[in-house]
């Protein structure tokens, strides 16, 4: 791939093998780092059981906008995250602490 912006792929666009976002991914940090946020979103979601529905009253964060980030379909921007993150009282960005790396 050419040096220019990669991500005018989706994130799930880099899955080699697998179903996002448990997938094997092609070396692509910012890939990673998405992988790991829906991964993380997800899980608190379905331990709360929550429909996109509630995740959306809950956070503020629109409902489409939390279903396209679970599927990798966009990649979530700063903003959003911050905004999950608080709502939430989660962490979802990986690696700012030992132990807490994107896969």
């Amino acid at each position: 791939m050419s040096q220019g912006d990669k991500r005018s792929r989706k994130p799930v666009g880099y899955v080699l093998k697998g179903a996002w976002p448990g997938a094997v991914l092609d070396d692509h940090h910012g890939a990673r780092v998405a992988q790991e946020v829906a991964a993380r979103l997800r899980k608190v979601v379905d331990a709360n059981g929550w429909s996109m529905v509630e995740a959306a009253r809950r956070t503020g964060i629109d409902r489409l906008t939390i279903t396209r980030v679970l599927a990798g379909e966009v990649w979530p921007d700063l903003l959003t995250v911050a905004t999950l993150e608080k709502a939430l009282d989660v962490d979802l960005w990986p690696g700012r602490e030992p132990g807490n790396p994107p896969r």
